[in-house]
């Protein structure tokens, strides 16, 4: 089974512009991701898909395998849907640009989920963690996650899911933004309705939802860490000092 690792890669991000340029340790967030997907070997193959050309030069200094497509996007899923024709692998996998730590342990039980499935009825795999506090629970900015008994997303919202009207224990799971398309299913992701509820949470997630895609969830515990504020690099820069190496 052939397994691509596509990293989805644009400069204009709302809290931290430029992001994926900015230096950690000598090399800039985005080559960082790169190769720390490459050095996980757990994939084929690994593919930036940019429509910036700052990020363009960026990939020809490194040598980094990319593809170029000077085009806008709703969704960094829609991006990779658009090159999906020119990848050779059955399992196309999402990895965020701006997250330099690959958690390799997660994207294994995702890549098992698929060799499993010798029916191939699953589509799309995604991952979702325990929150640990009330505040991140209630943070608009982490998308919560409810499942059914089999483990496949019901509802994805910026709002606190389930609402608890008593006293009654539960935990409340943060969708991590990791999803593994079987190529099959992504050439078609571009075709589905965007509806009501992508428009308003603003989660690419729901437009399978809301065409009746099925997507398997899987619970990670590692600790996915991702640079979306000064702060989250500056931890980026002190964890590669401490470590030596990602």
């Amino acid at each position: 089974m052939n397994i691509t690792a596509v990293i989805p890669a644009r400069l204009d991000s709302s809290r931290l512009p430029n992001k994926l340029l900015m230096d950690i340790c000598g090399k800039s967030l985005i080559i960082r991701t790169y190769e720390s997907a490459l050095k996980s070997n757990l994939f084929n193959d690994v593919i930036v898909v940019t429509n910036s050309k700052l990020i363009k030069e960026e990939l020809n200094k490194n040598d980094v395998n990319y593809i170029f497509k000077n085009k806008e996007y709703e969704t960094g899923t829609d991006r990779i849907a658009d090159v999906s024709d020119e990848i050779n692998s059955e399992i196309i996998i999402n990895i965020q640009g701006d997250e330099p730590f690959i958690n390799s342990k997660t994207l294994k039980l995702i890549i098992d989920k698929f060799i499993e499935d010798k029916e191939k009825s699953i589509n799309v795999v995604s991952v979702m963690s325990r929150f640990k506090s009330n505040y991140d629970v209630e943070n608009p900015n982490n998308v919560k996650v409810i499942t059914d008994e089999n483990q496949n997303a019901i509802y994805f919202s910026r709002s606190i899911i389930p609402f608890k009207r008593n006293d009654s224990s539960i935990n409340y799971f943060k969708h991590v933004g990791v999803y593994a398309f079987r190529k099959s299913f992504l050439t078609k992701f571009s075709s589905l309705k965007i509806g009501d509820l992508e428009t308003a949470e603003k989660i690419e997630a729901l437009r399978m939802v809301e065409n009746g895609v099925a997507i398997k969830m899987i619970e990670s515990d590692e600790k996915f860490i991702g640079i979306d504020t000064l702060e989250d690099l500056e931890m980026a820069r002190k964890m590669i000092n401490e470590k030596g190496s990602i």
